[in-house]
C-alpha cells in the first residue's frame, strides 16, 4: 500500500533530522572537543620570560640608568612570570622584593617621609601585582592593598570623574586608562570592582570602540571620549581596558561585557596586514609593545586567528641561538626591526638593555596569550626545563625612532572614524577571568624627585582551552544541508510516481 504525498514529506524531513542529530555523534571526537588556545609560541614565551629572570637582581629591576630598581618594570617582569610559570622561584622573589617597596612605588615617602600622597596607577598595579602572585592583597608587605585602592577611587561628588582611581595629594593627577584598568583587574579578583570604578572605565570608550588614554590629556578634558575633541584613540589602552573589562564581566559588573567586546572589534579592525599594531604618539609604528598587548586582548575576546597573527609578528623579532652577535641573548624579544637589525650585527649595548626588558616583558604576553584576569602563581617548569627557541619568522623593517619607555608615551594620532562593525561576543576560556591585553604601570620615581605617571605593559593568565569556533560548526550545518537537499528530492520523486499511480 503506497503512502500518500502529504504523508511522505514528513517522514523524510524526519529521518533527515534524525540523521543531522546523528552526525555530531557520528564524527571523530577532535572535531566536537573545544579547541585549544594556540600553543605554538608557549616556548618562546617561557624563554622570553627566563631571559627576563636573568636580568632580575635582588628581586628586582633595574632603571634606564641603572641605580635603583624600577618598581613598575619590575611589576612588568612579574607578571610575564606568572603568565609562563617559567621560573616559580624567582617570581616570588619578586613578588616578595614589591611587598617590601610598596611605599618606594606608590607614594613620595623616599623624598618626603610626612607625605601622604598616593599614585593610584602605582597603587593599583601593586594590588594587581598582589593578587597574581597568590599574596594577601589584604596584608602584602604589610599594608591592605585592596583598601588603599579603594580609598582613591572618586565619588559622586566628582561628577564625571566618579569611580576613578586617581592621584592623591599630588600636584596633577596623572592617572589614566591603564591604572584605572589595572585597578578594576585587581578589584575585581581580590573581592569585586564598585560598579562606578568600572562605569567610568567604560566612559573612556568612544563610538568607534576605541579607549583613551586619558581624561585629561592635551588639555582638552571631557566627561566621555566621545565628547573630546579630535579623542585619540590608543591601542595599548584599548588593549588593557578590554582585559579589565572581561574580568569585572566575570565578576558581574554591568555593561563591561558589551564594551570589551566593542573595544576587542576595533582592534581587529585596525590590525594591519602583516599582524602588527602600533601604539599612538611617539609609538604609532608597529611595535612588539603594542602587538603584544593587543595580542592578548584578542585571544582573551576570543578573537584567534587576529591572536595568532600578531603572535607570529612578535615571534619573529625574538632572539634566537642563531641570532649573530646576539646568540647569547637567546630569548628576548626586540622593540621593532631595527633594534632587532643591530643587535644581530653588534649584539645588546648596556645602554639599550632597557629598552629589550621593557618590550620582552610586554611582548611575550601576546606570545603566552594568556589574560591579564586569569594569570596567577604556578608552580610551572624551572630554569632547567628551559624549551629552545626556534629562529623566528622573518619580518619587514621597522620604524627607527624608538623612545626609551615605549609603553609610557600618550596618544597623539587621531582613532578611526565611525562606528565599527561590532561582532558578537565571542567565548572566553572556561573558568578565566577574562582579559587580555597588556598591564600598564606608572613610572618609577626618578632618583632626583618624585614619579609622574605613566603606563606600561604586561599581564596575563593560566592558559585554559578554548571553546570550538565556527569551523567545525560551519561543516556540520552544509552536511544538513545537502540531506535536507537529498530529502526534498526523494519527497518530490514519491510525489510524482503517487500521482501517476
Amino acid at each position: 500500500m503506497s503512502r500518500s504525498p502529504r504523508r511522505t514529506l514528513p517522514l523524510a524531513l524526519a529521518s533527515i533530522g534524525a540523521v543531522a542529530v546523528l552526525i555530531p555523534a557520528a564524527l571523530p571526537p577532535a572535531v566536537l572537543a573545544p579547541a585549544s588556545a594556540d600553543t605554538r609560541h608557549d616556548a618562546a614565551a617561557a624563554d622570553a620570560a627566563l631571559w627576563l629572570s636573568g636580568e632580575v637582581a635582588d628581586g628586582a629591576l633595574p632603571g634606564p640608568f641603572g641605580g635603583n630598581p624600577d618598581w613598575g618594570l619590575t611589576i612588568d617582569a612579574l607578571i610575564a612570570l606568572e603568565a609562563t610559570g617559567a621560573d616559580p622561584a624567582t617570581a616570588r622573589e619578586v613578588s616578595a622584593a614589591v611587598a617590601a617597596n610598596v611605599r618606594s612605588y606608590n607614594s613620595y615617602e623616599d623624598w618626603d617621609p610626612d607625605s601622604d600622597a598616593r599614585i593610584g596607577g602605582a597603587t593599583a598595579k601593586i594590588l594587581y601585582a598582589a593578587v597574581i602572585s597568590d599574596a594577601d592583597p589584604t596584608d602584602f608587605g604589610g599594608f591592605d592593598m585592596r583598601a588603599e585602592t579603594l580609598e582613591l577611587v572618586a565619588g559622586p561628588d566628582a561628577g564625571a570623574h566618579e569611580g576613578r582611581i586617581r592621584d592623591r595629594g599630588t600636584s596633577t593627577d596623572n592617572s589614566n586608562t591603564f591604572g584605572q584598568s589595572l585597578g578594576v583587574l585587581g578589584l575585581a579578583r581580590s573581592g569585586g570592582a564598585p560598579q562606578e570604578t568600572v562605569d567610568f572605565l567604560v566612559r573612556q570608550q568612544c563610538a568607534a570602540g576605541g579607549f583613551r588614554l586619558s581624561p585629561d590629556q592635551f588639555g582638552t578634558p571631557s566627561a566621555t571620549c566621545d565628547e573630546a575633541q579630535n579623542a585619540v584613540l590608543d591601542p595599548d589602552s584599548t588593549g588593557m581596558a578590554v582585559q579589565a573589562l572581561l574580568a569585572a564581566a566575570d565578576a558581574g559588573a554591568d555593561g563591561a561585557d558589551e564594551a570589551a567586546s566593542r573595544g576587542a572589534a576595533w582592534l581587529e579592525e585596525i590590525q594591519r596586514e602583516d599582524g602588527s599594531f602600533g601604539g599612538s604618539g611617539p609609538t604609532v609604528a608597529s611595535n612588539t609593545n603594542s602587538t603584544g598587548l593587543a595580542a592578548q586582548a584578542l585571544a582573551a575576546s576570543g578573537l584567534h586567528t587576529a591572536a595568532d597573527a600578531a603572535a607570529d609578528w612578535i615571534a619573529g623579532h625574538q632572539l634566537t641561538a642563531d641570532s649573530g652577535a646576539a646568540a647569547a641573548e637567546a630569548g628576548t624579544i626586540a622593540y621593532n626591526r631595527d633594534s632587532f637589525d643591530s643587535a644581530l650585527a653588534g649584539g645588546i649595548p648596556d645602554t639599550q638593555r632597557d629598552q629589550w626588558r621593557r618590550a620582552s616583558a610586554q611582548a611575550l604576553l601576546g606570545l603566552a596569550q594568556v589574560p591579564l584576569g586569569g594569570i596567577s602563581h604556578t608552580d610551572g617548569p624551572g630554569p632547567t626545563d628551559r624549551p629552545t627557541v626556534s629562529p623566528g619568522p622573518t619580518t619587514g623593517p621597522g620604524p627607527t625612532v624608538v623612545p626609551t619607555d615605549p609603553t609610557a608615551n600618550p596618544s597623539v594620532t587621531p582613532g578611526a572614524p565611525g562606528d565599527p562593525v561590532v561582532r558578537p561576543t565571542h567565548p572566553r576560556p572556561p573558568g578565566a577571568d577574562g582579559s587580555s591585553p597588556r598591564p600598564t604601570a606608572e613610572s618609577t620615581p626618578p632618583s632626583a624627585g618624585p614619579p609622574a605617571d605613566g603606563p606600561r605593559a604586561g599581564d596575563t593568565s593560566e592558559k585554559k582551552s578554548l571553546p570550538i569556533t565556527g569551523a567545525g560548526l560551519t561543516a556540520l550545518v552544509a552536511t544538513a544541508l545537502v540531506l535536507v537537499v537529498v530529502g526534498a528530492t526523494l519527497h518530490l520523486a514519491t510525489r510524482r510516481k503517487a500521482e501517476r499511480v
